[in-house]
C-alpha cells in the first residue's frame, strides 16, 4: 500500500522533479498519515478522497493543484490541539515548506496552501471550481452507507478518546450542526444530489444516537 501510495504522490508532480526527492517526500507523507494516534484522518481516508479526485478530475481547475491539497490536508493531524484551525494551518505550513523543493510552481504552491486552509471549513465560493470539489471529496464519507459511516463515527470516537462522554457529545454535535448548516454540502461530486441526501440524513442520524 506505501509503495502504491507514494507512486500516485510521485505522479501529482512536476515531470521535472527529481525522483529520489519526490520519493523522500512521499514516503514523509505516508508516514505521517500512518501515525499510530490517527483512527480516522489515516491513510483510507486519503486514499478514498484520491479515488473521488480521480472519477470527478475533469471538473478541476488544476487537478494536480487539488490532488496536492489532498496530500497535504491532514498531514498534520493532532486531535488534542485546542486551536480549531492549528491542523489545518500546520497542514498548510508543510505544503509551502515541503513543495519548493520538488519542482511545484510557487502559483500552484499558494493554491495548494489555499486549498487545504479552505478545509478547515469546507465554505467555497461560487467560481471555485478546485475548492469545491476538494470539499466534495473531504466530505465524501459523510455520504456512504450506514454501514460504513457507523465506522466512520466509531473511528472519530476513538481518535477522541482522551474526551469525556458528555464533552464529545458537545463537541461533535457543534461539528455536525455546522456540516448540515453547509447548503450546498456537495458541489461538483457527479452523485452529489445522491449524496446530499444521504449525508443529511447520516448527519442527522448520528446527532440523535449522541443524544439517545
Amino acid at each position: 500500500m506505501s509503495e502504491f501510495l507514494i507512486e500516485r504522490w510521485c505522479q501529482s508532480l512536476p515531470a521535472d522533479c527529481g525522483s529520489a526527492a519526490a520519493q523522500a517526500a512521499g514516503a514523509d507523507l505516508v508516514a505521517r498519515w500512518s501515525e499510530p494516534a490517527r483512527r480516522y484522518h489515516t491513510i483510507d481516508h486519503l486514499t478514498f478522497m484520491l479515488t473521488v479526485l480521480d472519477e470527478a478530475a475533469a471538473f478541476a481547475s488544476d487537478i494536480h493543484a487539488v490532488r496536492l491539497a489532498a496530500w497535504f490536508h491532514d498531514a498534520v493531524y493532532d486531535p488534542q490541539v485546542a486551536e480549531p484551525t492549528a491542523n489545518e494551518q500546520a497542514s498548510a505550513d508543510l505544503a509551502a515548506a515541503m513543495l519548493p523543493p520538488l519542482a511545484v510552481r510557487p502559483a500552484q504552491i499558494d493554491e495548494v496552501v489555499r486549498l487545504v486552509l479552505l478545509t478547515a471549513d469546507h465554505r467555497v465560493a461560487p467560481d471555485d471550481r478546485n475548492g469545491a470539489l476538494l470539499a466534495d471529496a473531504d466530505l465524501a464519507i459523510l455520504a456512504v452507507d450506514d454501514e460504513h459511516y457507523r465506522a466512520y463515527a466509531d473511528a472519530v470516537r476513538a481518535e477522541y478518546s482522551f474526551v469525556p462522554d458528555d464533552a464529545f457529545v458537545a463537541g461533535r454535535s457543534a461539528v455536525l450542526a455546522k456540516l448540515l448548516a453547509l447548503d450546498p454540502l456537495y458541489y461538483l461530486a457527479p452523485h452529489r444530489a445522491a449524496w446530499e441526501a444521504r449525508a443529511r440524513a447520516n448527519l442527522t442520524a448520528e446527532i440523535s444516537s449522541l443524544h439517545a
